[in-house]
């Protein structure tokens, strides 16, 4: 529904990574002035691209999950997702490379397993791949809790500004035994790694299930069982590819904002957002111009937002004495122009560590990185082969680190690590002579994703999933503290993933809307 004139906003959207597009376009559908601003010279923020001698690397995400979450922000405006983006299916949705240990408990051998959406075809993988049912069997309940788990996070959870515990008894303003019910199957004090072994003990599929969570950048031994709920997100909706690279999910949007009419503006740096000490007012960009506003939508970082752009002021004050959020790992990823391709790589692919809790032990308990690290391995080419020149291959390099600490200093740690990075593709995924077939080679560190990006020490997934009762849930996407600001991105409610910030944005904007027409944005608009 349009809102009618009296109840139309001017809003600026601080950040045009994935949320800020898409709460840019719900509230431009809903009839508001949109104004969005980016310090960067693209929209899109981590979705960017790199094009170099034939190449193309999509540079940040490259999987995409629950693609409801993008039709929704599109069917706000009554257009199809289909004439904006084009997504292919992806099955199996992923390959898994697993090195020996040496000690029996991940096979006497390197192994290969495939994920597949189909939960009885996986169960026939996993019965061939462990020689037994009782993986397959464990399989199938976990993706049945995992079901659970997403049918009570879409009724509590989901598509509404949730901050707390207390934020998901507040359903139709009432509390009943089925709500209390439905929380307490939450497995609140699980973590996630403690469900899946109860589930699978074969420390292969084990460390396979505990990848789904590696959306949200947490470690799987300190992230609460609900996080389970995304691999039954996955299986039911499947895994995607956007025709283009991923970077066509942005430019669908930001073509869909234009044509709404969504002031578009890049390389606009925000430095701070105004305000009379209760609500917004505007906000001051770099050359110091002043852009008054009825409300404010920040894509940034939800602690920088408070710590940098609102600095100074009692909000920022008592958010900073209340912050109990750290942030998710880094991350350091090569993109390299190959000469050839590896016929053994899927699309998606996890290169495995062969002692998970030891790595997850370097980069979330020491904050150094891992010394057998897990990799994920994109080869675009093999679903879109113009992604290279002809036989060649575009490989896209994940591996997660520490956030940044103070004496990390990436410029000498990357060649090093790089070679750990190397070595283990080798190892572990066959890659054999790898580095003597690289013809264009870039990088990309926690030190670059912290400056590039304006996230919080380099932290990819925005803040950290961690706490087995309350990790979950992150910064309210509509802030109590200040009328008119409103929190979008990784490091807001629900968190990150491409689907998450997608749907932190669609909250935004619905929790905007429903102030202004409500008569909450008391503002006189500009």
């Amino acid at each position: 529904m349009i809102a009618a004139d009296s109840d139309r906003k001017n809003v600026i959207v601080v950040g045009a990574g994935l949320a800020g597009l898409s709460s840019a376009c719900v509230l431009a559908a809903r009839g508001h002035n949109v104004t969005l601003l980016d310090k960067n010279d693209w929209v899109g923020g981590k979705a960017a691209q790199h094009v170099a001698e034939g190449y193309r690397f999509d540079m940040g995400p490259t999987i995409l999950t629950v693609p409801s979450v993008l039709k929704r922000v599109f069917d706000e405006a009554g257009r199809n997702m289909e004439d904006y983006v084009e997504i292919l299916p992806l099955d199996p949705q992923w390959r898994c490379f697993y090195e020996s240990d040496g000690k029996g408990n991940l096979g006497n051998e390197n192994s290969v397993l495939d994920l597949v959406s189909d939960v009885e075809q996986m169960k026939r993988h996993l019965a061939e791949f462990t020689g037994g049912d009782i993986n397959g069997a464990g399989y199938e309940r976990f993706i049945g809790l995992s079901k659970h788990l997403h049918e009570v996070s879409d009724r509590f959870f989901f598509w509404r500004s949730v901050g707390g515990l207390a934020d998901t008894m507040d359903v139709g303003g009432a509390f009943s035994l089925s709500v209390l019910k439905d929380v307490l199957s939450l497995r609140m004090g699980k973590s996630v790694a403690s469900v899946v072994r109860s589930h699978v003990p074969d420390g292969r599929v084990s460390q396979m299930m505990d990848h789904f969570t590696q959306y949200v950048g947490s470690s799987p031994y300190a992230s609460p069982a609900v996080l389970c709920s995304i691999a039954h997100m996955q299986t039911e909706e499947g895994i995607w590819y956007p025709v283009g690279g991923t970077r066509a999910v942005p430019e669908g949007l930001a073509k869909l904002a234009e044509e709404l009419g969504v002031d578009i503006r890049t390389g606009v740096d925000v430095m701070r957002i105004e305000s009379n000490g209760k609500r917004v007012t505007g906000v001051v960009t770099a050359n110091g111009e002043l852009l008054p506003c009825d409300a404010v939508v920040s894509n940034c970082d939800a602690v920088r937002t408070y710590r940098e752009l609102l600095d100074g002021t009692d909000q920022s004050k008592r958010f900073e004495k209340s912050n109990r959020y750290s942030p998710a790992c880094s991350g350091v990823v090569l993109y390299l122009g190959l000469n050839r391709r590896y016929e053994q790589l899927l699309h998606h692919n996890f290169v495995f560590s062969k002692d998970p809790e030891k790595e997850f032990e370097y980069i979330y308990d020491r904050g150094e990185p891992a010394p057998d690290p897990t990799a994920y391995v994109c080869a675009p080419a093999v679903t879109e082969p113009d992604v290279a020149p002809e036989g060649c291959e575009a490989l896209y390099i994940l591996v997660h680190t520490p956030y940044l600490r103070e004496h990390h200093d990436w410029k000498k740690m990357l060649p090093e690590y790089r070679e750990v990075i190397l070595d283990k593709l080798e190892s572990c995924a066959g890659t054999k002579g790898i580095r003597d077939a690289i013809v264009y080679e870039a990088s990309l560190t926690p030190e670059g994703i912290h400056n590039r990006y304006r996230v919080l020490n380099g932290a990819i997934y925005g803040l950290a999933s961690h706490g087995k009762f309350t990790g979950a849930f992150k910064p309210g996407n509509r802030r109590k503290d200040l009328e008119g600001l409103y929190l979008a991105g990784g490091a807001a409610h629900p968190g990150p993933g491409m689907p998450m910030v997608m749907m932190s944005g669609w909250i935004a904007a619905d929790s905007l809307d429903q102030d202004a027409r409500g008569g909450k944005l008391t503002g006189a608009r500009s």
